[in-house]
C-alpha cells in the first residue's frame, strides 16, 4: 500500500473528501517526522514504534581502494514492529 492508496482508504472509510484525507495523512506523517527529528520516540500501540539510534564516529574502509575513511557521527530512524502486528501477520 502506498500513500495514495492509504489516502483513498481513509477517504472511503471516513466518508470525507480526498483533499481532507490527504491533509490528515500528511499531518500524520509530518508529526512523526518532527518528533523523530527532535529525538523523540513515537509509539502507536498495537502497531509499531519509531525511534532514533545515534551512532558515534568510527573508522571504516573504502571498499574499492581499501583506504581508511573516517565516518562522521549520525542519527538514523528505526522502526520496530508491535506484538499485535506480528501476531496478525504471522498467524
Amino acid at each position: 500500500m502506498n500513500k495514495l492508496e492509504f489516502i483513498s482508504a481513509l477517504k472511503n472509510e471516513a466518508a470525507i473528501s480526498k483533499s481532507d484525507a490527504a491533509k490528515v495523512i500528511q499531518l500524520f506523517f509530518d508529526s512523526i517526522s518532527k518528533a523523530l527529528a527532535k529525538g523523540d520516540r513515537v509509539e502507536i500501540r498495537g502497531l509499531c514504534s519509531f525511534f532514533v539510534k545515534e551512532y558515534k564516529s568510527y573508522t571504516g574502509r573504502n571498499p574499492k581502494t581499501g583506504e581508511k575513511v573516517t565516518i562522521s557521527p549520525k542519527r538514523l530512524p528505526f522502526f520496530k514492529c508491535g506484538k499485535e502486528l506480528k501476531e496478525r501477520v504471522d498467524y
